[in-house]
């Protein structure tokens, strides 16, 4: 069965109870190098966030997110008392907001669009960052890979929340991912 972009399921789909908050945002300066932490950042079209490392080479991976709720399982599973945020190498810690169902969905923070590209998957590295096991215990809760599709100013505190693009029927493209324009609502 396929569903229309504007049947109600579809929609219902794309809704979620509350927004979401961006609690943590850090860049990682150099490939292996500890990350900063910092309170705004600036995210820039179809590269990443400023600063970071990993910006500009490959918009599909430009930043990465890990839901907040995830760290107290990670934590257990590695029977550890608690995670930062900034031992699993990701750019945004978020809460309120399943990043799950944003894979393949356009979502906005602050002034900034992302649609999530892929699931990000751990790495070799949390065996020495988490002991052994460290990957088993992060995987399925890695987090969110995010292209860049409209740049601006990412603050902790910003809301986060889905963006979802009202087709007229009848029309083949979404269009602009600009939440302003007509057409595009946000929804939580």
């Amino acid at each position: 069965m396929t569903l229309s972009k504007n049947s109600p399921l579809a929609l219902l789909m794309q809704t979620f109870p509350r927004p979401g908050r961006l609690h943590w945002i850090g860049l990682r300066p150099a490939k292996r190098a500890a990350l900063i932490q910092v309170e705004a950042a600036q995210a820039i079209t179809g590269a990443g966030l400023e600063g970071d490392h990993y910006s500009g080479r490959s918009g599909s991976r430009g930043i990465t997110l890990l839901q907040a709720e995830h760290l107290p399982v990670i934590a257990a599973l590695t029977d550890v008392e608690e995670i930062a945020p900034a031992t699993l190498r990701r750019n945004l810690l978020v809460s309120g907001i399943n990043l799950v169902a944003l894979k393949g969905q356009r979502f906005q923070i602050g002034e900034v669009v992302l649609e999530g590209t892929s699931f990000a998957h751990p790495c070799s590295r949390m065996e020495e960052v988490l002991g052994p096991g460290g990957y088993n215990a992060l995987r399925g809760h890695g987090g969110l890979c995010a292209r860049v599709i409209q740049g601006g100013q990412l603050r902790v505190g910003d809301a986060v929340v889905a963006v979802v693009a009202v087709v007229a029927e009848g029309a083949d493209v979404i269009g602009s991912p600009d939440a302003q324009l007509p057409g595009l609502e946000q929804i939580a």
